[in-house]
């Protein structure tokens, strides 16, 4: 399988660019900035993104990050996941399969003495198959994975198990999500791994789309 690294989006810096930097928003680490690795397909969430994004679960979670566990799929960056620890989460999963990116977050994570974060190189879809396994469940769970493979309808079915009933998801996608009318034909169809979820906050930053969804009250718990 291809290295779970992010593809890079219309105004953001290239592989081949210098290295640069994304900065936390809030929280212990605030302002604090890290650095993001030259890595083919490394797409970190933007600043601007992620401070729309936080505002939004910080009064969904009615400011209570220390009640949360949190799972980041496709760390990447780590920027989403840091922030996540920065604002006082409980417990931060980060999960990373490129090996750069991955020693790359052993040093942020060394630099920030993030003790509440596990770090893990491993295919996101075979762990997250395997946290099922294991009945493991997040309240909070960020998925921002590689564009342009199919691997939402691959990876959403397993969060949908992995999330706490009361639980969000965060996604970015190369597409807006939302479920399509039972009237269009063929549309439907290509969105039915949506069925298990509804959105309730969407946004556009250039070419990305990114949502919070939580589970349909319906999503069996079993394993």
């Amino acid at each position: 399988m291809k290295a779970q690294t992010k593809k890079p989006i219309a105004g953001k810096l290239s592989a081949k660019s210098s290295s640069h930097q994304v900065r936390l928003i809030g929280g212990l680490w605030k302002r604090t900035t890290l650095s993001v690795i030259c890595a083919d397909g490394l797409r970190p969430t933007p600043d601007r993104v992620r401070e729309t994004v936080f505002n939004w679960l910080n009064h969904l979670v009615d400011g209570q990050w220390q009640s949360l566990r949190c799972l980041d799929l496709f760390a990447g960056s780590g920027a989403l996941g840091f922030e996540a620890a920065s604002r006082g989460a409980s417990h931060v999963t980060m999960v990373e399969y490129h090996t750069p990116a991955f020693r790359q977050l052993q040093q942020v994570k060394e630099k920030l003495g993030a003790d509440r974060v596990e770090l893990l190189r491993a295919d996101a879809l075979t762990l997250a198959a395997s946290m099922l396994a294991k009945q493991q469940r997040f309240d909070l769970i960020f998925l921002d994975p590689p564009f342009n493979q199919g691997m939402l309808e691959k990876i959403l079915p397993l969060c949908a198990k992995l999330l706490a009933e009361s639980g969000f998801l965060y996604v970015e996608a190369e597409h807006v999500l939302t479920l399509a009318n039972p009237q269009d034909d063929g549309v439907e169809s290509e969105l039915n791994f949506l069925q298990d979820w509804r959105v309730i906050r969407a946004d556009k930053a250039g070419s990305v789309y990114f949502h919070i969804l939580q589970r349909n009250i319906l999503v069996s718990d079993a394993t």
